[in-house]
């Protein structure tokens, strides 16, 4: 519920009381005494989904938009007929939950932080996940997600374009893109001091990071986590509820994809850099798009009725742009989620391949003990088998049987996998009883 001020201006006090009245409101009228060109104050409770049509209904009575309106929360009110206006607009109005237009520019303003603290926010919250990525920490990487200021933007972008305010909006855009440029460049800038101070082991690969690793091959799952992380953002916006534990959702699709991005450029890993630009670019959009969806969808529109269609073709051009620009990169991440399936395969057949050879009675006693499936990459992303390491257990004194040709023969022909195989021979000692 909301507790409503607004100044009524001369000769308007008795058409705003009758509105009031009419609509069952329960209100407080002051006069006003500061010689102005407003004759009272009058302040009145509403249902959170009432604001907006009484306050477009007063509008419509000649109440100035320029007029002196505050909108506040309120805790509780005890009235009959304030009960009987919250059925009322429960059963007519919009959802319970949905505030006012006016409120929902205030919240993306507010979300939208000053430049000094949205910059230095960003720059650490960058830092401590390439950080946390570098120590392959969870924790730590969950940690930047929290102070990251990354759902302001988004929200006034989708906010800006629903209403027609073009300055909110661009706003909004401006802050994203500088945002993921000063993400990726922070931490380009400190994984390159880490690794020329020595700060982490010498000759370290950040793809034997299980935190950077998962994050080299994005899939079309990534999708799904960007567009809910928009419609959170969006909803969250939309009631008026606390965007904090939102703002992680959408930073988690943010900030650990720009600090791997940086960890690529400072270990010039072409396929690393690339592959999580992508995924950062994918959940840009994503987020963008899924908001304004949401947003549209809920029924916010423009102040002045006229401005309504030159809205709603500037939201739907900018949902094509972002509808498109998704599909584009969609092929790129399908080809990634279809080279993991072939990878997966692949490595499967060649599991099979070893425990086939292992099965011909020239193998008799032998054990095998592990098989491990190096992989390289090509163009950049897609993965293939390199090497192939096979560890079997044989008796001590057993006679080597040039397993390690047999088995590269048996990929080749059975499986169509052209890779270098190399044996390890545990000796395998069994007590007598």
């Amino acid at each position: 519920m909301r507790l409503v001020q607004v100044t009524i201006p001369t000769g308007k006090r008795d058409t705003v009381l009758d509105i009031l009245d009419g609509e069952g409101i329960d209100y407080v009228v002051t006069d006003e005494s500061s010689d102005r060109e407003y004759t009272a104050v009058a302040y009145f409770p509403l249902p959170t989904n009432a604001v907006e049509p009484v306050l477009e209904t007063l509008r419509e009575a000649g109440l100035k938009r320029e007029a002196y309106t505050v909108v506040m929360k309120a805790e509780t009110v005890e009235s009959e007929r304030f009960e009987a206006l919250t059925e009322s607009y429960a059963e007519t109005g919009p959802s319970e939950e949905r505030i006012a237009r006016q409120e929902l520019e205030s919240r993306a303003e507010e979300l939208a932080t000053a430049l000094p603290t949205y910059v230095v926010m960003t720059v650490v919250s960058a830092v401590i996940a390439t950080a946390g990525l570098l120590l392959d920490s969870p924790a730590t990487v969950v940690g930047s997600m929290v102070i990251a200021p990354l759902i302001g933007p988004a929200m006034a972008a989708a906010v800006g374009s629903v209403v027609d305010d073009g300055e909110l909006f661009r706003r909004g855009i401006a802050l994203q893109l500088l945002g993921v440029a000063i993400a990726i460049a922070s931490a380009a800038l400190f994984a390159a001091f880490v690794q020329a101070a020595n700060l982490v082991p010498p000759g370290l690969d950040p793809l034997s990071l299980s935190e950077v690793a998962e994050r080299l091959s994005p899939s079309v799952l990534s999708l799904a986590v960007a567009l809910g992380a928009g419609v959170a953002g969006a909803v969250s916006l939309m009631t008026g509820v606390s965007a904090a534990l939102v703002g992680v959702m959408i930073a988690v699709a943010l900030i650990p994809p720009a600090a791997t991005v940086g960890i690529g450029i400072a270990w010039s890993d072409p396929s690393l850099a690339v592959g999580s630009a992508v995924l950062v670019a994918v959940n840009v959009l994503s987020i963008n798009l899924a908001a304004l969806v949401v947003l549209w969808y809920g029924g916010y529109r423009p102040e002045r009725l006229f401005d309504h269609d030159r809205a709603r073709a500037a939201t739907l051009k900018r949902v094509a742009v972002l509808v498109a620009a998704i599909a584009l990169l969609s092929v790129f991440l399908g080809g990634v989620t279809y080279d993991s399936y072939q990878a997966a395969g692949t490595e499967q057949d060649i599991r099979d391949g070893v425990a086939t050879e292992l099965e011909d009675p020239a193998y008799s006693g032998y054990e095998l003990v592990g098989v491990e499936v190096e992989t390289g990459t090509e163009r950049f992303l897609f993965r293939h088998p390199t090497a192939v390491v096979v560890t079997v257990g044989a008796p001590p004194g057993a006679q080597r049987a040039g397993l390690a040709d047999a088995v590269q023969t048996r990929l080749a022909t059975e499986y169509g996998v052209e890779t270098d195989v190399r044996v390890l021979y545990v000796e395998v000692e069994r007590s007598g009883g």
